[in-house]
């Protein structure tokens, strides 16, 4: 049987292939790559770049400022769309290549897909060991880029152009699949790269691509809907499968419908609306006291599209009932199993779905659903006077947040990810929709947080996109702040500067450290630097401001509404105070021996509390 073919390099093969993959959102038919970061070198500006070139006008390009960076944003753009749609970033070999890896552990991490197209060294070897190959003495198949193999959820080294057809086919599924979602790494050997090949035209044929929604396997479903009628404290987990199921409504109408109070994770924060009277908050290690209250008493946890990490579970030691069942709603049967959980492979929505039909007419009791909302109430009170306008000299985080939320809230988007903002944020802030809390803590990666906002941003350009971060994460990474200018992507970044890594020094000071190495002023220095973070921010285009107290800083927010550009506001504050109220105790491990009495006496508490985690 003949084949129409039509001879395109692999790099023209790879770049048509994409333009023809497309998804359904809303009834709408849409290209599902929303565009390419690329940044050029010898390893791709030939092949690649050449390629890209020939569908720019179908297929955006964008040029970011480094690798890590525009890989970032990538990967938050496909957090932004639900994982309906994602994008591609392309290197050159070597240092490029490598400045990659720690996204793809972060896309990993948090089950979100991005494609990585590294370039690599040549296949025919010739011209080896050409400029930034890395020579492995021992096996002549190695290079840099096999880092990625255990942060990639598929690996491919292209090493002759007809591969590049398997090759994607496996990638569209891999990025599509509601449970093996992550990130695809294909290795392009740059000679291959300009190789030619006749392509058979079928090929290219467009592809839309759906959302699959497992159904739950009947006995699983039986099992899990006959703990929640027995229960008489049930709570619900929403993890962030919760949004990219789409699933916000499904999970209000089964929580007001059977009165289970839901409990957010960092990634599922949003599923819920703030206001929502069966939203208790965040739990966990930066709990709400209403939720960490309910999940201490639980006899039954429904965890929807969560990862149960150590921040939900309290390390293992938050869920104080003998009694405790928990049910593993996930499309992933390695997270619905974990911690011998009854496990309900599926949708979150269809399973959320089939649980309110077989549930019809049963409620929780009264007592806990009204004491649910009760410790919500007081909770409240306590997040108000936490996040309440003040004049002093150096306000807290709490005290920034609020002033944010007032000026900026709403329906704005909040962006963040890493240091003690993440812990505030949980418990403090308050959003109205689903994706207008966008917070990174799957692996908490200092410097996601401008180059997240300008992904975010591409994928909801008509959102108010807000960035919060201290003073460490952007001095590990602001370059893409020049990119949101190019791109007229308008950010509104908001720099906490705390004098150094202030939440890392209050974790060395609750395990019994000195002040050592962490806030500025604590490390060996002749001189410590006067860091104008406004004239910096400035430098790089941005109208930026500094402000001197709370009132400045919400002038400043109201003020940058109007700016056309990306904005940056940075404020002084306060690197050891947090909300006190809410919180569990997290699993650090603290030295056994030391000279030093203040490590000796917690040691003493660890032990003590280590003894309330329940394994196994």
């Amino acid at each position: 049987m003949s084949q129409k073919t039509v001879r395109l390099t692999m790099a023209q093969a790879l770049a048509r292939f994409l333009t023809m993959q497309k998804t359904e959102i809303d009834g709408q038919i849409v290209p599902i790559f929303g565009g390419v970061f690329a940044i050029f070198g010898h390893g791709n500006v030939a092949g690649i770049g050449e390629a890209l070139h020939g569908i720019k006008d179908v297929l955006p390009t964008y040029r970011g400022q480094n690798e890590q960076g525009m890989a970032n944003a990538a990967v938050a753009y496909a957090k932004a769309s639900f994982r309906q749609r994602f994008m591609v970033c392309t290197t050159s070999i070597g240092p490029g290549a490598l400045n990659m890896v720690t996204s793809a552990a972060l896309a990993h991490v948090n089950r979100l897909p991005v494609l990585l197209l590294p370039g690599d060294v040549f296949a025919n070897r010739r011209p080896d060991p050409v400029l930034q190959q890395a020579e492995d003495f021992g096996d002549g198949t190695t290079t840099v880029n096999d880092c990625f193999r255990p942060v990639s959820r598929y690996f491919d080294r292209i090493t002759r152009p007809e591969q590049i057809m398997p090759a994607l086919h496996r990638a569209m599924q891999v990025l599509t699949d509601p449970s093996e979602c992550g990130p695809v790494t294909l290795s392009l050997c740059q000679d291959v790269q300009a190789e030619a090949y006749d392509y058979p035209e079928q090929f290219f044929a467009e592809k839309v691509w759906r959302q699959r929604r497992p159904m739950p396997d009947a006995d699983e479903f039986a099992e899990a809907a006959a703990a929640l009628l027995q229960a008489k404290k049930p709570v619900i987990i929403a993890g962030g499968g919760v949004l990219y199921s789409q699933a916000s409504g499904a999970l209000a109408r089964f929580a007001e419908t059977h009165g289970i109070p839901v409990l957010e994770t960092q990634a599922g924060k949003s599923s819920l609306p703030h206001a929502h009277p069966m939203n208790m908050g965040s739990v966990g290690v930066t709990g709400t006291s209403a939720s960490n209250r309910l999940a201490e008493q639980a006899d039954v946890v429904l965890a929807v599209g969560s990862r149960l990490q150590d921040f939900t579970t309290g390390s293992w030691a938050l869920f104080k009932n003998d009694g405790l069942k928990i049910i593993g709603l996930n499309t992933q049967v390695f997270d619905a199993a974990k911690h011998r959980a009854l496990p309900l492979v599926a949708d979150a929505r269809v399973g959320l779905e089939a649980l309110d039909a077989a549930l019809l007419g049963w409620e929780a009791d009264k007592a806990w659903t009204n004491g649910a909302r009760d410790g919500k109430a007081d909770w409240l009170h306590a997040a108000d006077k936490a996040t309440a306008a003040t004049n002093v000299a150096l306000p807290s985080d709490g005290q920034v947040i609020g002033a944010v939320q007032r000026a900026r809230g709403g329906d704005s988007v909040l962006v963040c990810a890493s240091g003690g903002l993440p812990g505030e944020l949980h418990k403090l802030w308050q959003p109205n929709g689903p994706g207008t809390y966008h917070m990174e803590y799957g692996f908490s990666t200092m410097g996601y947080e401008i180059a997240g906002g300008l992904g975010v941003k591409l994928a909801r350009p008509n959102d108010d996109v807000i960035v919060m971060l201290g003073d460490g994460s952007y001095m590990m990474m602001n370059s893409e702040i020049v990119s949101s200018i190019m791109l007229g992507a308008k950010l509104t970044i908001v720099v906490l500067d705390n004098g150094g890594f202030g939440c890392i020094n209050r974790l060395q000071m609750a395990t019994g450290g000195a002040n050592f190495n962490n806030l500025l002023a604590d490390t060996r220095h002749v001189e410590l630097p006067g860091i104008d973070f406004a004239a910096h921010a400035r430098a790089m285009g941005a109208v930026a401001r500094k402000v001197g107290s709370i009132a400045d800083l919400e002038a400043a927010l109201h003020e940058a509404k109007g700016d056309e550009r990306t904005s940056v506001i940075v404020i002084d504050t306060d690197p050891l105070i947090t909300t006190d109220e809410g919180g569990h105790w997290w699993d650090v491990a603290v030295p056994e021996v030391s000279v030093r009495p203040s490590v000796n006496a917690a040691r003493a508490e660890y032990v003590k509390a280590i003894k309330a985690q329940v394994l196994g």
